[in-house]
């Protein structure tokens, strides 16, 4: 019998290479990985880590996430998010090495996502464009309708921030988010042409030169556009109604949970101002307010991620950095590892001695740390001290820190299911006129 060899060769050969192929698949993936193999984190595994990795952010929310990497992996550990490489860093050096330097001042998140919410490479919240952002940032350092589209436009900046980009294509999934950002968009428009319209009848200039009016002005020389204006006035808008009014709530539990602390303050307070109201020269002399503050917000941090991308390749304590990796500093748990007596309680002894700046950033610090820190310690330290001195503070029956629910995703807020009042306040038998007028 007569046979044909050539004729098998077709049928043979892809059968034959199957597993070569894989096997040179794997050998391409391991040798892809090898670099940064010496980094702490879940395995690669052909693809499927990265899907698990961007999945258990999205489910547990970015804080919650951050926090389970670090504790199951260590301080400085390798995720994914988007199918990027993902630096989640909660040791102090290499923390103040990321803020410290240019070359990590731009910030990541989903393209889509930014721009829905007009972000994306505008204002400077999460200006992902360096030179564009070191435009605007020196407009602001210089200086109930609404409160509700606040509040919508940050869940929407909270949702979409990591959403993968297919997201996108569902337009029902994001139609909300989209609107609540139309909606503030369009209340700043209106009060910006307001603001506008103003400054083209005044006769002086000068008494009207405020934050929104250099922007236009900014406009008007071609150094802006209109969006850029538009941006910048809703971020300083949404900036400190959200966080500042969290991290007081917060502040307010602590001090009803801990009376002693809160008569320490008022001694302090008395004998700084006596009976007459807070000014300007008393903000340095109120130590054990400020410590308060502190202390709060490193115990119950209401911001307790960073995040940052970097720009070029760098070393960080040992660990290789490449160009485009997303990094996310932990705060929240760096401030709760290192230098403080007693990290895990309220105290504060923890702030009794000079705390070096490496280990306590709540504001961050370097060339994108936060612009409003100086302006928000003043305003604290203010809201405190008039309502300590008018008010005692208690909580609902049963309500503390440790049993109130918190959403821990782009930022920590508290879980609020019902209209409920959390907070008692007893006017104090001392309060004199001026005060309670």
């Amino acid at each position: 019998m007569h046979y044909n060899i050539t004729s098998l060769v077709p049928d043979m050969v892809p059968v034959a290479t199957v597993p070569i192929l894989i096997l040179m698949c794997f050998l391409f993936l391991i040798w892809n990985h090898e670099e940064t193999s010496s980094i702490p984190g879940p395995g690669y595994c052909m693809g499927i880590g990265p899907l698990i990795s961007h999945g258990r952010f999205l489910w547990m929310g970015v804080g919650n996430a951050c926090n389970y990497y670090n504790k199951t992996y260590g301080e400085f550990v390798r995720v994914w998010i988007s199918g990027e490489e993902t630096y989640i860093i909660s040791k102090s050096s290499s923390v103040f090495h990321v803020m410290k330097h240019w070359h990590y001042v731009s910030r990541f998140g989903s393209k889509l996502g930014l721009q829905c919410i007009g972000m994306y490479e505008n204002g400077i919240i999460f200006n992902n464009n360096p030179a564009h952002w070191k435009e605007i940032r020196p407009f602001f350092t210089k200086e109930s309708t609404i409160v509700l589209k606040i509040q919508n436009y940050f869940d929407a900046w909270q949702a979409l921030l990591l959403k993968p980009d297919i997201f996108f294509k569902i337009s029902w999934l994001c139609k909300k988010y989209e609107e609540a950002a139309k909606d503030l968009k369009g209340a700043m428009e209106i009060l910006i042409e307001q603001k506008r319209q103003k400054l083209s009848t005044v006769e002086k200039l000068d008494e009207h030169m405020d934050f929104a009016s250099q922007l236009i002005f900014a406009q008007n020389r071609g150094d802006l556009t209109a969006e850029n204006v538009n941006q910048c006035v809703l971020e300083m808008m949404i900036a400190a109604p959200d966080t500042l009014s969290v991290t007081l709530f917060f502040m307010l539990i602590l001090i009803a949970e801990h009376p002693t602390v809160e008569e320490e303050m008022m001694r302090e307070i008395e004998t700084v101002m006596g009976d007459r109201d807070i000014q300007s020269d008393d903000m340095p002399n109120l130590k054990i307010v400020e410590n308060f503050i502190y202390e709060s917000m490193r115990y119950q941090p209401v911001v307790d991620l960073i995040m940052r991308k970097a720009l070029q390749d760098d070393v960080i304590d040992g660990y290789p950095v490449k160009k485009g990796t997303n990094i996310i500093l932990n705060i929240g748990r760096m401030h709760k590892l290192e230098f403080f007596p007693k990290p895990n309680e309220f105290s504060l002894e923890n702030f009794e001695k000079n705390v070096p700046s490496r280990y306590f950033q709540p504001f961050g610090f370097g060339p994108r740390g936060c612009v409003g820190k100086f302006i928000a310690m003043v305003m604290m330290k203010a809201i405190l001290v008039t309502l300590l001195r008018r008010c005692r503070v208690q909580t609902m029956k049963g309500r503390g820190l440790n049993n109130i629910q918190k959403n821990n995703d782009l930022s920590m807020h508290p879980i609020e299911r019902q209209p409920l009042l959390e907070m008692v306040f007893t006017p104090r038998r001392n309060t004199n006129k001026n005060q309670g007028d």
